[in-house]
């Protein structure tokens, strides 16, 4: 995996639509003054909450508060994605834009456009499309690289052995490479071979590591807080998390918690650093994305980690 020390990733999706301009600002604001680096969009946030029916408010959002923050630019990385965007309004997944040559450079055209700036420092593909040839996905992103619009680029939401190829391809191409990996990751992990209840997610296993290991890939996980179920009574964690390992690691959470005095979200924020992960944290308000970037003073002892192991 990559050597570089991790960070804490300010999640935008709900920008523009569940989370208000000037709240988005303010949390945009504290994430900067707090150290932060890195924002994650997409060219498709968020089409379902969005009366449009298409996506792009997330970067509208970010674009407005650049302009109106002379050096912004300079103090932030922004990572965006293209593949999911609807291309007919409320049509999706039917009609999302995929992964041909054509789609990537018309969607990362867009999201530039509505972001006002040059360049991305991460483009993703945000899933896979296999009815297009990797090939040509590869070389579109090597493009992209190659004129300065896109400094790296990464795979979400794609098996490892996809990736594999893809950086095979990128080589034989004499292009840039697939360098990070973005996957769902957290603390707790629901039952075996249970199907998600969100549409294309894809958790990360042990093959992905495995990969980033091997080829020093930077891995990045999201839905890391399970949308506040740690320390929610009113945000209960999905059905198919309800199982013994998960009440086990739950009671060592606590416990841990308790020890090292930081909450609950802090210290999953904390293991996942440890590992060499960045976490994607989306939040609504500025006192949560100050706790979050908190999380990076939490120090997790190898008892610490080998209890959570033992645990599942």
């Amino acid at each position: 995996m990559n050597t570089t020390a991790p960070q804490i990733i300010l999640g935008t999706m709900g920008f523009g639509t569940q989370v208000g301009t000037d709240e988005s600002f303010a949390i945009l604001d504290a994430f900067v003054a707090g150290g932060g680096v890195w924002l994650d969009t997409a060219n498709c946030y968020s089409f379902w909450a969005d009366p449009s029916g298409v996506g792009g408010a997330s970067e509208r959002v970010i674009g407005a508060w650049l302009r109106a923050r002379p050096g912004a630019r300079d103090a932030v990385r922004i990572a965006t994605k293209v593949r999911q965007n609807p291309l007919v309004a409320h049509s999706w997944p039917q009609s999302a834009e995929g992964l041909s040559a054509d789609a990537v450079r018309t969607g990362f055209d867009g999201s530039l456009g509505r972001l006002g700036v040059d360049h991305v420092d991460m483009l993703w593909a945000h899933a896979e499309d296999r009815e297009v040839p990797l090939e040509e996905t590869v070389g579109a992103f090597g493009e992209l690289v190659a004129k300065g619009t896109a400094l790296r680029v990464g795979a979400a939401n794609h098996a490892a052995w996809r990736v594999e190829r893809a950086r095979s391809l990128a080589q034989e191409q004499g292009v840039e490479p697939w360098t990070a990996l973005q996957l769902r990751h957290s603390l707790v992990q629901p039952r075996p071979l249970t199907p998600l209840a969100e549409g294309g997610h894809r958790l990360l296993t042990a093959d992905d590591l495995d990969l980033a290991q091997a080829r020093g890939l930077t891995v990045w996980s999201y839905s890391s807080l399970l949308w506040g179920s740690y320390v929610r009574a009113d945000k209960p964690l999905p059905q198919t998390y309800d199982h013994p390992g998960n009440a086990r690691v739950l009671s060592v959470l606590g416990d841990v918690a308790d020890e090292v005095s930081a909450s609950r979200n802090q210290v999953v924020l904390a293991w996942l650093m440890r590992q060499g992960i960045d976490p994607i944290v989306g939040v609504s308000r500025v006192e949560q994305i100050e706790q979050a970037l908190a999380a990076r003073r939490v120090q997790l002892g190898d008892e610490h980690m080998e209890r959570f192991a033992q645990a599942r």
